[in-house]
């Protein structure tokens, strides 16, 4: 089996389409189209995906994009899969409509999955083919002296004509969305786009474009929101977006982006920046986390804030860099040495990424200390349609502040462990934060009592912060919300858990919040429920392990962990197959 894909046929699963199926005889998904487009690394395939997604999107299509791709600057093979429906959708499906292939290998790999698809193919390199749609790539970048890198602009072109597009929406996506050479590009496209005819034409709807983030760009924007002044990271996939992204946009934000040498000297000058009073979030994977869990343990006994974005993808070591997973839920929930307090939060999908990364700086300030999003490649790189309008109303809330009048003591001992900040500068303040076991003042002492008294003050803070999330929707419940089986999941899951939720009629419950873990209020909204199945992207369950854990019983598992995500065909087969049991 190639590494690049885990090839799904429809003899191995015969239902692979059944989620789409039945959902139209009920009535929930009339309109729907998938798009694959495939190639090399090199080729652009990450941006011509998106160009295709902006296509639906000016349709008036809701869009997810997912981006399938080897950790290989050049060779490998590439394919992004760019679903559009007229409901919001967070996960591909495996059987496609139209299949855009610049190479024979994305033939090769995709076609024995979508036998009915429309096929638009570049026909230089890719065996003559029945029923398919055929350009030369070769012919058009040599007409126009084009580079060989805007050959992907003719595979849209193509596929906009076969899919009925109007060639005033292509032009109006290339202006809009291809930052080098729109022109060009588009002369290239319309070469293709004359030379074939239109095959399988897609339904416009009645909807206006809508902003599309990937869940990178959310956390960011969210970040933002909450007032981050400062973001420090080391690139490392999957959550490099980030940092790319924050660059880019430093200027119109405001906010410092700083690129160190490794990740200890990330975390260590984030820490630095909480010192002073910035807001600061860094952004890591698996590995690089590794490097920074002192730096945590510091956080935690110094009672700096800071956010830390932690994107999984599959390990152990250097694992799958380019591919997904859920693996880390335990080393974030447990890493560092000695006890502090720390709040984890898994978003699903862009809305909640942006709300919750906010959420997450807030409360890193008010109780300071560490504070999580676990996302993962699937929600870090994909691509989603957002709605402005219908996202959560979050800002900026400030933290204790001394009040200049009594003597300051950096690790006062007040009501629910939180004490008031003064920041270096400040008038009549000594600002003393400590590594050591340390008193009021941050002065180091190995008095029994003064340690104990300092870490009692520091687990206050879990009493306090498990009351205080109680005020935000921490866990969400979706599907048939009085389903006696329910589908408990985290992370980007959540997605591909609705769609077979509404097939087969079960209710899903998404806890948000992971620490600390929402026990009770998950205990009320599983109300009924008398069968427990988690799904997850991982080997051991380990959000299994976190609900029985707390007293919940689970009666079967769904684990992935070859590090590629759930489609709603292979979950709804395996999905039986638990309840079958």
């Amino acid at each position: 089996m190639p590494l690049s894909y885990s090839c799904v046929t429809s003899q191995e699963y015969p239902h692979i389409d059944q989620c789409l199926k039945y959902q139209k005889e009920r009535g929930m998904a009339v309109n729907e189209v998938s798009v694959l487009i495939g190639g090399k690394a090199g080729d652009g395939i990450s941006n011509a995906g998106g160009i295709i997604a902006q296509l639906l999107n000016h349709l008036g299509y809701y869009v997810y994009l997912y981006i399938d791709y080897p950790s290989l600057i050049r060779g490998g093979h590439t394919f992004a899969v760019i679903r559009g429906a007229d409901r919001q959708v967070s996960v591909h499906q495996d059987r496609v409509d139209f299949l855009v292939a610049l190479d024979q290998r994305t033939v090769d790999l995709h076609r024995p999955v979508s036998p009915s698809c429309t096929l638009i193919v570049n026909e230089d390199l890719v065996k003559p083919v029945q029923e398919g749609t055929g350009i030369s790539l070769r012919a058009i970048l040599t007409a126009e002296q084009a580079p060989a890198i805007m050959g992907n602009s003719a595979m849209i072109g193509a596929f906009a004509k076969a899919a009925g597009i109007p060639w005033e929406t292509v032009q109006e996506v290339f202006h809009a969305h291809m930052p080098k050479a729109p022109d060009e590009n588009l002369r290239v496209a319309r070469r293709a786009y004359d030379e074939v005819g239109t095959v399988r034409p897609i339904a416009p709807l009645a909807r206006p474009a809508r902003p599309l983030l990937t869940g990178n760009e959310a956390i960011s924007l969210g970040l933002a929101k909450a007032g981050m002044s400062a973001y420090v990271s080391y690139p490392m996939t999957p959550s490099s977006g980030i940092l790319h992204f924050l660059a880019e946009q430093a200027r119109r934000l405001g906010i410092t982006v700083i690129h160190p040498e490794n990740e200890i000297a990330v975390m260590l000058m984030a820490l630095g920046f909480s010192y002073a009073g910035r807001r600061v979030a860094v952004g890591t994977s698996g590995g690089g986390f590794c490097l920074m869990t002192e730096g945590l343990s510091l956080a935690g006994m110094a009672e700096l804030p800071i956010v830390l974005v932690v994107s999984q993808r599959t390990g152990p070591s250097t694992g799958l860099p380019t591919y997904t997973g859920q693996a880390d839920l335990r080393f974030v929930l447990h890493a560092g040495h000695g006890e502090f307090p720390r709040f984890v939060v898994a978003p699903a999908d862009a809305s909640q990424a942006y709300y919750w990364s906010a959420v997450a700086m807030n409360l890193a300030w008010k109780y300071q200390v560490p504070a999580f999003i676990l996302a993962d490649k699937t929600l870090s790189e994909g691509q989603y349609s957002l709605e402005p309008e219908h996202l959560p109303d979050v800002g900026v809330e400030e933290p204790l502040l001394w009040n200049g009048t009594e003597p300051y003591a950096r690790y006062r001992v007040q009501e629910e462990g939180i004490s008031p900040l003064a920041y270096p500068g400040d008038k009549g303040a000594i600002v003393k934060v400590n590594s050591y076991a340390h008193d009021e003042s941050g002065t180091t002492t190995e008095d029994g009592q003064q340690v104990k008294r300092m870490a009692d003050k520091r687990m206050n803070k879990w009493v306090a912060l498990s009351f205080a999330v109680m005020d935000y929707p921490e866990v969400y419940v979706s599907g048939k919300t009085d389903a006696p089986v329910a589908l408990l999941c985290w992370g980007s899951v959540r997605g591909v858990c609705e769609e077979v939720a509404m097939v087969l009629g079960l209710r899903v419950v998404q806890p948000v919040v992971l620490r600390p873990f929402p026990a009770e209020l998950i205990t009320g909204l599983c109300d009924g429920v008398t069968r427990m199945i988690t799904v997850e992207e991982n080997g051991d369950g380990q959000l299994a392990a976190l609900a029985r854990e707390h007293g919940f019983e689970v009666y079967g598992d769904i684990l992935k962990y070859d590090g590629r995500p759930f489609t709603p065909g292979e979950l709804l087969v395996k999905v039986e197959e638990v309840m079958a049991r």
